[in-house]
């Protein structure tokens, strides 16, 4: 999708130093897809611990210890 956004330049800049990009849009994917990543691991790791009925680690052992 084509959309005009008006980035500072600094901001730019880094975003394509650190991303390693050699082109603005590169960097943009770039630096959104990483921004989505990370949401979707917070996401995620707001539930740790929530499952009740999944096992344990050391249930998990013993049962591959039993095959």
């Amino acid at each position: 999708m084509k959309t005009t956004v008006d980035i500072p330049d600094q901001e730019l800049k880094d975003a394509m130093t650190f991303t390693g990009a050699k082109t603005k849009r590169e960097a943009i994917v770039t630096a959104v897809s990483d921004f989505n990543r990370r949401q979707r691991i917070a996401r995620l790791t707001r539930h740790l611990g929530t499952c009740k009925g999944l096992m344990t680690v050391e249930e998990l052992g013993r049962m591959r210890g039993a095959e």
